[in-house]
């Protein structure tokens, strides 16, 4: 797998957390180094720990399963990819509600469940890693830093211009993903 394409699954990986940024940034009324800082820290490290951790796991039983592998990757990616945009569709326009006092508390205790929630569809592209039996260390970095990159900045797009780009940011996620499940499903078949 090339670094690109590792990126873009960085890239489709951190929309969860730039749409979750984007709305705990909605209740800021000034853009902070403080809260951009927390978020990326929290999404991204989340994001770089999931993909070794899913990695373990399926490094374990990889080789039982070699035959079909690439079909449980394109599989978790287009699980994960049409979810995605199937939770961006399914929201509800012109829902957005008054910033609380949970949307502006950046402490552990709110944002260690927000970085598990957005990082689970990091766990299972670990899980795909192993299968392809690609090294770990460098996607979860790539995976980390994109996210961390864009949890900041969803965070200061969320204070300036609101959830406008929520769902768009999400729906393009999802489709990066499904696209390279699909091309990696095509290449073992031979027809890429």
């Amino acid at each position: 797998m090339s670094i690109w394409e590792i990126f873009l699954i960085g890239l489709g990986l951190s929309m969860d957390a730039f749409a979750v940024s984007i709305c705990k940034g909605l209740s800021l009324r000034r853009i902070t180094v403080g809260p951009a800082l927390a978020a990326g820290l929290w999404f991204g490290g989340f994001q770089a720990l999931m993909p070794v951790l899913g990695w373990l796991l399926g490094a374990g039983f990889s080789s039982y399963i070699e035959a079909v592998d690439h079909w449980i990757v394109f599989a978790l990616l287009l699980f994960i990819g049409a979810n995605m945009i199937r939770e961006a569709l399914s929201e509800k326009e012109g829902n957005e509600s008054a910033s609380s006092e949970n949307d502006r508390d950046f402490s552990p205790k709110a944002m260690f469940p927000l970085a598990v929630a957005t990082s689970i569809d990091a766990l299972a592209v670990g899980v795909s890693f192993a299968f392809l039996h690609t090294p770990i260390l460098l996607p979860a970095f790539l995976i980390g830093t994109t996210t961390f990159v864009f949890g900041a900045l969803g965070i200061c797009i969320g204070s300036v211009f609101g959830s406008r780009f929520k769902g768009a940011a999400e729906i393009c996620g999802g489709c990066v993903l499904i696209l390279i499940g699909s091309r990696i499903l095509l290449q073992h078949l031979g027809l890429l």
